[in-house]
């Protein structure tokens, strides 16, 4: 009865809340870091912001509509460890390129907009970095490839 009461206390909190956190969501003044992809076809530079508290990781880029060509998010992982991401309440298609800590890419998935599905790195990660959906694709980039911060 006690754990019943306590979940639906829970709920009840829950249903207070506003019905979206797009404004609890930091969108604004993260810092931003470049990296560069190094592909069989160059080097290809983003201009990443950085997901570094708990907070702005739990967020990622949820909520946000527009997200201009060689812009992402990188979500750095202290210490290195095996992710898993969805896209609940994530409006933008993204590109998730998990990378090791060797600066390796180890894997490379494409998030559709609002999935619940789970999209696991594939080993232990350093690092995810999110450009638009279609950007892995457009620079060559595939797993083994370097990422230069």
């Amino acid at each position: 009865m006690t754990l019943r009461l306590a979940v639906f206390i829970g709920l009840g909190l829950a249903a207070a809340a506003p019905a979206s956190a797009e404004f609890a969501c930091p969108s604004k003044g993260l810092t931003h870091a470049p990296a560069t992809f190094v592909t069989a076809t160059g080097r290809h530079k983003f201009d990443l912001e950085v997901a570094a508290s708990a907070e702005a990781q739990q967020c990622g880029l949820m909520y946000r509509k527009t997200m201009k060509p060689g812009a992402g998010m990188i979500f750095p992982f202290t210490p290195p460890r095996d992710a898993t991401f969805w896209m609940e309440n994530t409006v933008l298609p993204l590109d998730l390129v998990f990378v090791g800590p060797d600066s390796k890419v180890l894997s490379i998935a494409t998030g559709k907009p609002f999935s619940r599905d789970m999209i696991p790195s594939g080993g232990i990660t350093a690092s995810v970095i999110e450009p638009n959906a279609g950007q892995a694709s457009k620079i060559g980039l595939k797993p083994g490839d370097r990422v230069e911060k």
